[in-house]
Parts: structure tokens; C-alpha cells; sequence
């Protein structure tokens, strides 16, 4: 039976008018760093292989064959054919899905802010970020000063661990430790994620926000790896915390298509074994990549943006019907 009230969307007239003043602060900062807005499908014919998320599937016809498609879980791999192209400097803000997502901090169907700029690093790219935090948040902080911190040393403040180093023993003596009595097996990256998710993500970017760096390798996803001041293999990547929420995931973008197939191959070897899909692979992206341009990237969540920028907890307060009322 449906709720008598269900019809009301669960955020107010004020978030709502707070989300158009922030479309409208980002497109003009975009517009006068000559980025260039651009749309791309909705709809693929191929899905993420990343093992953690899920793709919502659907079906459609095409030229009078029904296929399978799936909902973007980020516009990522139709924007870098469009760098591949020679389109230069780029954003979206688009819808994106992910299913079966749902909580405090999340929806199956959610705001993504994603743009690329080519010949630009990680630290500047940082920079700019910081920028469009003194746009979209100077109202609630005023001038906001991330600090910069690594993954590696948030596990070592917090837990006296070294994840890029840890052996797998010392994981789950540390989650015992901490009391998280969890059974993972032999997997030690599970292990990371579980101390991190619980014991590191909550404390981080509540004195001042936090651009935390250079990821364990197996973290790389669509990112180059290099080698740290330690000579440790990292992941060339940055996430952007505030009060212990993350806000955004940047990469330094790998654009080696060889790598990115062992990858792509590598995700449904796991997906298999776990009796997940295996999820076709975007070759158009494959393709794409030895053309596309050396270049940083980020995708950056709006909707928890707009939680900080209006001081909210949960994410259904700043849009109007999340999936248990659309």
C-alpha cells in the first residue's frame, strides 16, 4: 500500500534552489576556464567490469534487434573517445546508476560531475578542484585549504599498518584488533578495504577537507601506477574527502590499451569466480585510448557536495524522490 504522503519529494524548496544555484556556479566556472560542456549516451553496449559495482541493465531495440545495454555508472568511457577525437578540455553533469545502492550516502540513481583536462597532473588538477570548493562551499567555510595526505599514511596514523606492505596475517590481526571479526578468506585486499571503509574513511577531512593519494596498485582501476618516495608502487590517483565523506575520485588516466584489456579481463576473471556477470568489454574505448592525450580526470559527486554545501546527513534531503519514491 502506498503512503498517503509518498507523492512528496524528500528534499525542500531550499535544497532544490541551493542545486540550481550550484549547476549554475559550475557551468560558469567551467565556461570561464574555456572548458567545454558536452553530452554523451546514457545507454551502452557495454558495462563497468569493475567486481564492485553492478550495472542496471536494460534492454532496447536497435535497428529492430532487441539488445542488451546498461545504464552508465559514469560517463567516463564515451568522454575520453570524445578527448580521443581532439575535443580538448571537457565536463559533464549527467545522471549516473548504480544498482542496488541505497542509503544515507547513496541512491541507485545519482548527480556526477565528471570532467578531463588534458596535460594537466594530478596536483593541478587538485588545485582546480580547490577552486571550484571556493566557489560551491565559501558560503559554509570560507576559503577552503585541503591538505594532501597519502593512503598509505592515513593507515599508519590510524592503525600503525602499512597496507602497501602488510601481509595478509597482519591484516586480519589488525581487524581483530580493532574488533572487526570478519572472515574474508585469503583475501587481503578485502582485508584493506575493510579497515579502510571502517576505521580510516570516517576520520578523515573534518579539520580541513583532504585530497587523499597514491592508492594501493591493485586500487588502479583506470589509472597509471608509479613509484612513491618510498619506492612503493602506488596508484596515480586522489580522492577528495569533507567530514568524513568522499566527494570525488581523480585519476592520473591510463591510456596504454593493452593494460587496460589486462584489466578489463582481469575484472571478469574475478567476476566469474565470484559468479558475478562477465560484462562485455567496451572496445570502442580500446580503440580510442592510443589517440586520446595524456591527461587527469575526475568524477565528482553532486549530490554530496550539495549534503555539505546545506549541512545535510542524508542524501535524500537534497533530491527530490530517491529510488524508493521515483
Amino acid at each position: 500500500m502506498t503512503d498517503s504522503l509518498s507523492y512528496l519529494p524528500t528534499c525542500d524548496l531550499t535544497a532544490m534552489k541551493a542545486r540550481a544555484k550550484m549547476y549554475q556556479q559550475i557551468r560558469q566556472f567551467f565556461l570561464e576556464r574555456d572548458v567545454l560542456e558536452v553530452e554523451t549516451p546514457i545507454l551502452s553496449h557495454a558495462g563497468v567490469t569493475d567486481v564492485h559495482l553492478a550495472s542496471v541493465e536494460a534492454s532496447r531495440h536497435v535497428h529492430g534487434h532487441l539488445k542488451k545495454h546498461y545504464l552508465q555508472t559514469s560517463p567516463e568511457f564515451a568522454m575520453k573517445r570524445l578527448l580521443a577525437a581532439g575535443v580538448g578540455p571537457i565536463y559533464q553533469i549527467c545522471k549516473v546508476f548504480r544498482d542496488d545502492e541505497h542509503g544515507r550516502k547513496h541512491n541507485s540513481e545519482f548527480t556526477m560531475l565528471e570532467w578531463y583536462r588534458p596535460d594537466l597532473s594530478l596536483k593541478e588538477l587538485m588545485f582546480e578542484v580547490t577552486d571550484l570548493l571556493n566557489v560551491t562551499l565559501a558560503h559554509r567555510f570560507g576559503e577552503v585549504r585541503p591538505t594532501i595526505l597519502s593512503y598509505k599514511h592515513a593507515f599508519i596514523d590510524r592503525l600503525d599498518l602499512n597496507p602497501l606492505k602488510s601481509t595478509l596475517k597482519e591484516l586480519k590481526d589488525c581487524c581483530n584488533r580493532v574488533g572487526l571479526n570478519l572472515d574474508l578468506g585469503d583475501d587481503r585486499l578485502g582485508y584493506i578495504d575493510l579497515l579502510f571503509s571502517h576505521m580510516v574513511e570516517p576520520s578523515l577531512g573534518f579539520d580541513t577537507p583532504v585530497f587523499l593519494t597514491d592508492f594501493p596498485p591493485e586500487l588502479a582501476s583506470l589509472a597509471k601506477t608509479r613509484v612513491d618516495e618510498d619506492g612503493e608502487l602506488v596508484a596515480a590517483r586522489f580522492e577528495l574527502y569533507i567530514k568524513g565523506l568522499e566527494l570525488a575520485n581523480a585519476y592520473d588516466e591510463l591510456i596504454d590499451a593493452d593494460v587496460l584489456r589486462s584489466r578489463f579481463e582481469a575484472d571478469n576473471a574475478e567476476r566469474e569466480k565470484l559468479g558475478l556477470d562477465v560484462m562485455p568489454i567496451d572496445e570502442n574505448l580500446l580503440a580510442a585510448l592510443p589517440k586520446m592525450p595524456e591527461c587527469s580526470g575526475i568524477a565528482l559527486g553532486i549530490d554530496r557536495l550539495l549534503m555539505v554545501a546545506t549541512e545535510k546527513m542524508k542524501l535524500e534531503q537534497v533530491i527530490t524522490f530517491p529510488a524508493d519514491r521515483s
